[in-house]
């Protein structure tokens, strides 16, 4: 852990589980064997993450443990599976789904039998995360500008993906402070976030932007559905759901509020 992860709650952000597991996705594939570490230096591309928080980990010395393993083997992808340990304590569960990738020629291509057999070393299939519904997001909701930095970007030369978690945070925020007027500090803790990569990000000077609306509204917990775009054209970068958890049951002016910024579910 890093004293810079932490939030204004006092805990491990949830944007900053994205950068451990990326240590330990890659960790992974450069300790395996030479076919694995082809694979990352051929390219690879992350296209979905789910990510379930079951426990708020305040600032330690002590590590986060990591159990890794490979959940499925298809023939062009395959997931990742990951427990993080706080202690003996299990902090949160998560699959990442991932593409090779051929940086050469800028097109997906298929696993070659070598990456099979070197992944199918590590496959330990798993129960699954339940999916979390996917919801449509209007172009005239909560609208947040998104410039993104030159430090955000990878060694492949565009945005990392674990940045698009601090772009739907940001935006999230943002919709919860300003649009809401929510308190910032107010405790509300993130307990699912999913999010699915359709296009890479580049760096650019005009801004992207991230729009925000209400999935769901529940006793205690609501669910917003964010779309990274690109608001001069009709280009969708990602789309997410963020499960958002409070103290205590909403009351009926926050479920009026929220509920004025609800957006259909998809039939």
């Amino acid at each position: 852990m890093r004293w810079g992860d932490m939030d204004v709650q006092g805990h491990i952000n949830n944007a900053a589980y994205l950068d451990y597991l990326q240590e330990a996705r890659v960790a992974f594939l450069l300790s395996g064997s030479p076919a694995l570490h082809q694979l990352l230096d051929s390219g690879v591309l992350v296209v979905s993450h789910q990510l379930e928080y079951l426990k708020p980990v305040a600032f330690s010395e002590r590590p986060l443990m990591i159990k890794l393993w490979v959940d499925a083997i298809g023939g062009s992808r395959f997931s990742i599976g990951y427990e993080v340990f706080d202690g003996d304590e299990l902090a949160a569960r998560a699959r990442t789904a991932v593409v090779p990738f051929d940086l050469a020629s800028n097109v997906l291509r298929r696993l070659t039998a070598e990456e099979r057999d070197a992944l199918g070393q590590a496959l330990e299939p798993a129960e699954p995360l339940r999916p979390l519904p996917k919801a449509l997001v209007p172009a005239d909701v909560h609208r947040y500008r998104l410039d993104v930095r030159w430090s955000d970007l990878d060694s492949y030369g565009h945005v990392n993906n674990v940045k698009y978690y601090d772009y739907v945070q940001e935006a999230r925020i943002n919709f919860m402070t300003n649009t809401i007027g929510w308190e910032p500090r107010a405790v509300w803790v993130v307990v699912r976030q999913d999010i699915e990569y359709a296009k890479p990000l580049d760096f650019r000077i005009d801004p992207y932007e991230v729009g925000t609306v209400v999935a769901a509204v529940g006793n205690r917990s609501f669910t917003l559905a964010a779309e990274i775009r690109d608001p001069t054209i009709a280009t969708v970068f990602a789309t997410a759901r963020t499960v958002v958890v409070g103290e205590s049951p909403l009351s009926a002016d926050q479920r009026s509020v929220l509920e004025r910024w609800a957006a259909a579910w998809p039939s």
